[in-house]
């Protein structure tokens, strides 16, 4: 199958990717000629574990290939997938669609023959039907059907997600457009991985709903943590407890500063939003969004009473700034709403992060960058850590503790336990939804 692949940031950079590793015979396209010029490079503009290879090793046998020119792609072509962006729209939380129905235009006026035209983007219900009606206004004679195939893509685990998917989801109308996708997915469903077809506006649905209830759970178990915390319960205790129900599952149940990312927080809102507009208020997740914006500002307060209420003049060691490890991605991290938090309170922040350096540069102004985590630490009064990426996960505490002017941790992703910080040395130690939060100097 000939594939055009619109729009090469993260989703349909790893899906184009992926296709063409599938055999079939991609071009990925994007305005932005430096971008493109990377990629043909070789280059990797996002980070994401194993996309190098896997893009090199298509490139190099004639399958994969990239194009600033978006009328010689689509001529031909059997699918062309429009994965722009849908960032959140400024002053209402809608989703932003404007380069999407761009994206539909253009691709008009290049189709040649019979085309699946797949919206790959996160849209709003409502969304392909549009994108039909404005194809087919630019191109009355056009002959095209259009599908939705929302993507279920985990940052750092985006090449397994796609090539050992849970399911495909593929809303449509037309047995047509069916055959093609079968075609396109056949990899997959030889090997029983479950390709559910639908209509239109329940493929959009199932995007924002399995994203909202993911967002919920993880909001969910930081709520119960802040009641274990005044009660003497263990968070981890209770949502191991939690996930062995085999109605619940262990995932999504650790608590910690609040999620962020490219999906959660843009959809939230997008749902919510759609509720409001269709008289349906989306109240649980409404109450999510407001929720873990107060979540994100309470390890705030965590951080202050670690330094006696104030960070002032203090110097604070920040391990880890992404929203989750294996990524480079900064979108909605909480590290956005704490590290300026600290900044501004006087504190001096030193900060490390495997990925995260380039793009939180100019994000976090005020920041000091260093390359490891003991040089972070180094006569420090407190150590943060926002993410949990493996190298921060088998630190020698007892190297750390001896390195630091005072020696404090906030353990915002519960790696350690205060046991590992009292050995280790350390004069007070908090973590999130634990008992024994504190260490006393006198042990």
């Amino acid at each position: 199958m000939r594939i055009a692949m619109i729009g090469t940031g993260y989703v349909g950079l790893v899906s184009g990717v992926c296709f063409s590793d599938f055999g079939h015979d991609v071009v990925c396209v994007d305005k932005d000629p430096d971008k493109i010029a990377m990629l043909e490079r070789g280059e990797v503009p996002i980070y994401e574990p194993g996309l190098d290879d896997l893009m090199a090793k298509n490139v190099r046998d004639g399958r994969l290939s990239f194009t600033g020119d978006l009328k010689a792609a689509v001529a031909g072509a059997d699918a062309v997938f429009i994965a722009v962006g849908t960032p959140t729209r400024r002053g209402d939380g809608h989703a932003d669609l404007t380069y999407v129905y761009a994206a539909a235009e253009e691709i008009a006026d290049a189709l040649t023959g019979y085309t699946v035209v797949v919206t790959k983007s996160t849209v709003p219900l409502g969304t392909n039907r549009q994108v039909k009606r404005v194809i087919r206004k630019t191109n009355p004679d056009a002959e095209f059907d259009v599908a939705s195939n929302p993507e279920f893509l985990r940052e750092g685990a985006a090449i397994d997600d796609f090539m050992r998917p849970d399911r495909v989801v593929v809303g449509l109308h037309s047995d047509r457009a069916k055959d093609v996708m079968d075609d396109i997915y056949r990899p997959l469903s030889l090997r029983d991985f479950p390709v559910v077809y639908t209509d239109l506006e329940s493929a959009e649905m199932i995007k924002y709903a399995a994203n909202a209830f993911l967002a919920t759970k993880i909001t969910f178990i930081n709520e119960i943590a802040a009641l274990c915390e005044r009660t003497g319960a263990d968070v981890k205790d209770v949502a191991k407890g939690m996930g062995m129900d085999g109605r619940i599952g262990d995932k999504f149940l650790h608590a910690g500063p609040g999620y962020g990312g490219s999906c959660f927080p843009k959809d939230t809102s997008a749902l919510a939003r759609m509720g409001q507009e269709h008289a349906v208020p989306m109240q649980i997740t409404e109450t999510v969004i407001k929720v873990n914006d107060e979540i994100k500002r309470r390890m705030i307060d965590k951080v202050m009473d670690l330094c006696d209420g104030s960070v002032n003049g203090k110097t604070v060691a920040v391990l880890g700034v992404t929203f989750k490890p294996n990524t480079d991605d900064m979108r909605d991290a909480p590290a956005l709403t704490i590290v300026p938090a600290l900044v501004g309170g006087g504190a001096k922040v030193r900060a490390v992060d495997p990925q995260g350096h380039r793009e939180a540069e100019h994000l976090l102004p005020g920041v000091h960058w260093v390359e490891d985590a003991y040089k972070a630490a180094h006569n420090a009064d407190v150590v943060v850590i926002l993410t949990e990426w493996n190298e921060f996960r088998a630190l020698d505490l007892k190297r750390m503790a001896r390195k630091m002017n005072t020696a404090r941790m906030a353990d915002l992703r519960n790696v350690y336990s205060p046991k590992d910080a009292k050995r280790a040395g350390f004069q007070a130690y908090v973590s999130i939804g634990r008992k024994d939060m504190r260490i006393d100097k006198d042990g």
